[in-house]
């Protein structure tokens, strides 16, 4: 009991080191500023609005969702990985991030004339936060993101009512599963655009628990998820094993390609784990043992140890954003839905992470990431016949009940 407090206490300490708040309000850019970098967002958000232009939404749940077109502005030193917040206000563009532009949306076609007016090779990266965030967190994370990505795709950010306490971890996951369906319909609105070719989902913590709940809304309504959603990046996933398992079965087939980031030293998923009665959770496993290894292959699914990635993170629950390689190889390769089989991935201090293509190279790849920094296990992605029975298998191999340790 005391090592579970003093992890509980850990927690509390080191998400205690906050920003000011209201940082929403534009500022403009003068003749003065350095040139800046800018990213250009569309947010989707089931919070309330706050009435406030500072913080324009907070954490309560609102009865429909919003369409807030926003500009971030970069400062040009600053090291990757990083997000800048300003130590006061109104923020600095030469030294913080910014915000130069703020616009509802009050309908679809507004939003579709936005998309059309920032299309960028046709491709959407549709990121979802995790817990413990508030509206302004999760718009700099993305600006962050794709900044460092160099991602050639429009960003479109969907933002849950969490209310960003520590101590509020049921209020937020009760509302992701308010949320489930306003990502479905905004899923769905994105692919029926003409603009859009292909979505990339990229969810962070307990945003994966409402990501996995939307496509298997979606698979249950139509049998499967929307043929525009290429590819599924799961980072940090906060979810039971067990459950993941069937929400992988139950969104039907063909599925997006999924990728999964995992670390076993995350210490916001070890607590998650204690709070929800002891179960493992999906970002914490090892990929390279039993029964992960050959399930994850089976099943097709990409999975990433980012165990001896080393970040500022004291978390370690946000290495996929602060890691410069990982959130370059995040852009560059899992955006567009390439294998990491045919090249090298290069990452901290000049070493090479190992990469695996098929199942007699996952032992390779196991005994090779004791002296790597990262262990990449690549397969690929295997399409079968719809299961008799799809509540028991994953991918036609992987029963559920399996997964567990």
């Amino acid at each position: 009991m005391l090592r579970r407090s003093g992890t509980l206490f850990l927690l509390l300490v080191l998400t205690g080191c906050g920003h000011p708040d209201g940082v929403m309000m534009p500022v403009k850019l003068t003749a003065n500023t350095p040139p800046t970098s800018k990213v250009e967002m569309l947010v989707a958000t089931t919070r309330e609005p706050s009435g406030d232009p500072a913080t324009l939404f907070n954490g309560e749940r609102s009865a429909k969702p919003h369409l807030t077109q926003i500009t971030v502005s970069l400062p040009p030193k600053r090291e990757s990985g990083t997000v800048q917040w300003p130590q006061q206000l109104p923020p600095d563009p030469a030294k913080d991030f910014a915000v130069t532009n703020v616009q509802q949306i009050d309908t679809i076609a507004q939003g579709r004339q936005w998309f059309g007016q920032h299309v960028n090779g046709g491709h959407a990266l549709v990121f979802v936060h995790g817990f413990n965030n508030t509206y302004e967190d999760s718009v700099f994370r993305l600006a962050q993101i794709v900044q460092d990505s160099k991602m050639q795709a429009t960003p479109v950010l969907f933002t849950w009512p969490s209310r960003a306490e520590i101590t509020a971890y049921q209020y937020d996951k009760e509302s992701t599963n308010y949320s489930r369906t306003g990502l479905e319909q905004a899923l769905r609105t994105l692919a029926a655009d003409p603009n859009v070719k292909d979505i990339t989902i990229m969810a962070h913590s307990m945003g994966t628990w409402l990501a996995m709940e939307s496509l298997r809304q979606m698979g249950i309504r139509d049998g499967h998820v929307n043929s525009k959603i290429h590819n599924v990046i799961l980072a940090s996933p906060d979810i039971d094993i067990q459950v993941f398992a069937k929400q992988y079965v139950e969104m039907g087939e063909p599925r997006p390609k999924f990728t999964i980031f995992v670390s076993q030293d995350d210490k916001a998923l070890a607590v998650s784990s204690f709070i929800t009665g002891r179960v493992s959770r999906l970002g914490a496993i090892n990929p390279a043992e039993e029964p992960y290894r050959s399930k994850l292959e089976k099943a097709g699914i990409t999975a990433i140890d980012l165990t001896k990635v080393k970040t500022e993170d004291g978390l370690n629950h946000g290495k996929f954003a602060e890691s410069p390689e990982i959130v370059q190889l995040i852009g560059q390769r899992l955006m567009t839905g390439q294998t990491l089989t045919d090249s090298k991935v290069s990452l901290s201090e000049g070493i090479t992470a190992v990469v695996g293509g098929t199942v007699t190279n996952i032992g390779t790849v196991a005994g090779a990431a004791v002296a790597a920094p990262a262990t990449i296990i690549e397969q690929p992605l295997i399409r079968k016949k719809k299961p008799q029975q799809p509540d028991d298998t994953l991918g036609g191999d992987l029963k559920p009940q399996t997964l567990t340790q």
